[in-house]
């Protein structure tokens, strides 16, 4: 497998250099050189196979040898040990739940997988690897539980103060040992940001071993394509086209989703759900791209005004507009609209669903008003992770899962600074 950057379609790396630098130097992203189309006799067999079974036949493809087939499936094993159920609300809508991980999130798919990942590559290194990664609420809880104790690797995450959820910011926050949280006055735009400016800083890459993830990293969006396949595996027989409905931050589920459509999974349509933070929406149905600081909501973890995938996305497209509009449409709602459609879906259907998952259900049912189709919602985390938020909505309590419920006794440890670049450079060489 060779990879090239977004910005630089000539340049060659491998796997393993793509997924230890994190980004290119020049600024772009890397992608795979070739995207193969999964057999026939694939599909074919799918409804007999399991997650894990679809998981490493996905990544051996895509991979192409980068990684010895046995080394493979061992990563793939110890990464995706848990399920990805889908759940029926009606004939037409269903419900993807990718929260059944250790940080009960999505981001557990890719965080994990990262650090087997990287854990394998990083085995015969001498040299501590520091990897940086921003979160605007999920991605840090995941990459906590992903990465900790791993021999040879010590995480640093930053975090917008004030802007995640009290459970969010305790997940990644309590663990200590080689997990480090550095608490950001300013946006998740102002973290990126720093990471980004990190990676390119030749100072600290000349003496520090540095890499990062976040969705910016191949890494995290090889193992997203997996859970595509297993919904489709579940959602067979359906009646009309399959379409997914994504809510979306900094787009790495969506691209995941495109991937698994370019290797040959049937997916009619995607729909990506956002909340006021609506750049993609707005691209799509105006043609014109144009980022700007973040705004704070509900769905917090969505709350990002430059999605970083924006380039994949493009690059998937070769960067034509009329392209994308026919595989992607926009939609985007504010928290009056995704708090009723939270109390809709509790009273209709019997079923929690937390503020990012309500947004996807949403852009769903709008959607299908003009195009019946068989729509299946991603929800991204456990409701029990708003927790304060969801109860206050429904006016009820809700189930916590026990290993949230733990964090709540458990003391914060954070560093707090500045959106400052040369501060957050300054501490870095002072401490890692």
């Amino acid at each position: 497998m060779q990879l090239y950057s977004t910005n630089n379609p000539n340049l060659r790396v491998s796997l393993r250099e793509a997924v230890m630098a994190g980004m290119p130097e020049d600024k772009g992203l890397f992608m795979p050189v070739d995207i193969p189309r999964l057999p026939e006799q694939f599909f074919q067999n799918l409804a007999s196979r399991s997650f894990q079974e679809i998981s490493i036949e996905v990544a051996q493809h895509l991979l192409q040898g980068a990684i010895p087939a046995r080394d493979l499936d061992a990563i793939v094993e110890r990464a995706i040990d848990f399920r990805a159920p889908l759940v029926r609300l009606d004939d037409s809508i269903y419900i993807l739940e990718l929260f059944h991980g250790p940080s009960l999130a999505f981001k557990d798919f890719g965080a994990r997988f990262m650090a087997k990942m990287m854990a394998y590559f990083n085995r015969n290194e001498s040299k501590e690897l520091l990897i940086l990664v921003a979160t605007s609420g999920d991605t840090g809880g995941a990459v906590a539980a992903g990465f900790f104790k791993t021999p040879g690797i010590r995480v640093v995450i930053l975090y917008p103060s004030g802007k995640v959820s009290p459970l969010q910011e305790k997940q990644l926050t309590t663990l200590g040992h080689n997990i480090t949280a550095i608490e950001v006055d300013g946006t998740f735009d102002d973290c990126q940001s720093l990471v980004k400016q990190a990676f390119l800083d030749r100072d600290l890459t000349s003496s520090l071993r540095l890499s990062s993830a976040n969705s910016i990293n191949i890494a995290r969006l090889i193992p997203q394509t997996f859970y595509y396949f297993e919904a489709y595996k579940q959602a067979m027989p359906s009646k009309g086209p399959i379409v997914f409905s994504v809510p979306s931050g900094n787009f790495g589920n969506l691209t995941a989703g495109l991937l698994a459509k370019k290797m040959g999974l049937p997916i009619a349509r995607f729909i990506a759900a956002t909340n006021a933070n609506d750049v993609v929406p707005a691209y799509i149905e105006t043609g014109v791209y144009a980022p700007r600081a973040s705004t704070r909501t509900l769905s917090n973890a969505m709350d990002v005004g430059a999605p970083s995938n924006f380039a994949r996305m493009l690059d998937l497209y070769c960067s034509t507009w009329n392209m994308i509009r026919a595989d992607v449409v926009g939609f985007s709602f504010s928290d009056e609209e995704t708090q009723e459609a939270m109390r809709d879906i509790d009273k209709t259907y019997n079923y929690v669903i937390d503020p990012h998952g309500a947004v996807g259900y949403l852009a769903l049912r709008k959607y299908q008003q003009e195009n019946p189709c068989t729509g299946i919602v991603l929800e991204t985390a456990h409701p029990g992770k708003f927790v304060e938020d969801v109860t206050r909505i429904l006016g009820h309590p809700i189930e916590i899962p026990s290993s949230l419920a733990e964090l709540g006794d458990k003391e914060k440890r954070a560093v707090s600074i500045k959106a400052n670049y040369p501060l957050f450079k300054s501490w870095l060489l002072q401490n890692a």
